[in-house]
């Protein structure tokens, strides 16, 4: 007997989400890169400096030792031990998003609570229950403060290059019951359904373009200066929930009902808003990372 659509679909959604309901990786490599391009563009001199001989310390060789590479590592890194010890997935994997739920939109919940990183413990040793708007914090502080060691320094630029573009993929920001979109496949012409997620990850951003340096010198065009002094202010949980609402608003919200199959055919109108909201997002992300890196970098010695 042939197996039913359903079943397939079924069988299919459990060979992707065996145990980890959260695993994509938000933006992909090339929307890091782009955000990290952007963030270097706007970088004060001294902080560029600052950031290129702390990267240039390091050994991992998991990436390459400049911003762009870097902005890549953390995915890198958790997923290097996913199909063995697994101690750096599961002790990372939740800091890449903040799962506010639509029905339910409680910041505080999301991030397990908001537990304070206990005295003594660095960032990079944390809680692995801690959501990407705690983490952020924590390794910016680790990075404005001259009493972290080297090491921890290093790990703490590593992580927000990467933390700060992860929190303004909208589908990190919200969630349908559905791990951040993950769940909800999208009707393709290729042989496998894929989902929602993945298409804010990497298929709008691709339609931006697959250079990553041409898409960044593309949107640093397009930003206006009060853009970009507008987006430089505020706090991780402020982005937070900016990306919920648009989550909210355009990545659910202007979903079309599924068919009958359960999956979700996407009209020209709902990517052409997407194309959108990535290319604000991107935006957004890599102005604030050169916020935060500025901040940090100041108040360090």
């Amino acid at each position: 007997m042939r197996p039913s659509k359903a079943l397939l679909v079924a069988s299919f959604l459990l060979a992707i989400f065996p145990t980890d309901p959260h695993p994509a990786s938000a933006w992909g490599d090339e929307g890091h890169k782009v955000i990290a391009l952007i963030a270097e563009h706007y970088l004060d001199s001294a902080v560029r400096s600052k950031v290129a001989t702390l990267l240039a310390t390091d050994t991992d060789p998991l990436t390459g030792h400049d911003i762009v590479s870097e902005a890549t590592w953390a995915d890198k890194y958790r997923d290097s031990d996913r199909d063995t010890t697994k101690i750096r997935y599961q002790g990372t994997w939740r800091w890449h998003f903040v799962d506010i739920e639509l029905t339910q939109p409680d910041l505080a919940s999301a991030c397990f609570g908001l537990p304070p990183l206990p005295p003594g413990v660095p960032a990079s040793k944390g809680s692995p229950q801690a959501c990407v708007v705690d983490k952020i914090n924590q390794f910016a502080a680790e990075l404005g403060d001259r009493a972290t060691g080297a090491s921890e320094q290093l790990l703490a630029l590593k992580f927000l290059l990467h933390f700060v573009g992860d929190l303004h993929q909208p589908l990190h920001a919200a969630d349908d019951h559905d791990a951040g979109g993950n769940k909800k496949l999208i009707s393709s012409e290729g042989p496998h359904p894929s989902n929602l997620h993945h298409y804010w990850d990497v298929e709008f951003v691709e339609r931006l373009g697959t250079d990553p340096r041409q898409v960044a010198a593309i949107l640093i065009g397009r930003i206006s200066e009060p853009q970009r002094q507008e987006w430089s202010s505020g706090t991780p949980a402020d982005w937070a929930m900016e990306g919920f609402e648009l989550a909210r608003r355009d990545a659910y919200g202007l979903l079309p009902p599924p068919g009958t199959q359960g999956t979700y055919s996407l009209p020209p109108e709902y990517t052409e808003q997407a194309e959108r909201d990535v290319e604000l997002q991107l935006g957004r992300a890599g102005v604030r990372l050169r916020f935060v890196m500025n901040r940090a970098f100041t108040a360090a010695p």
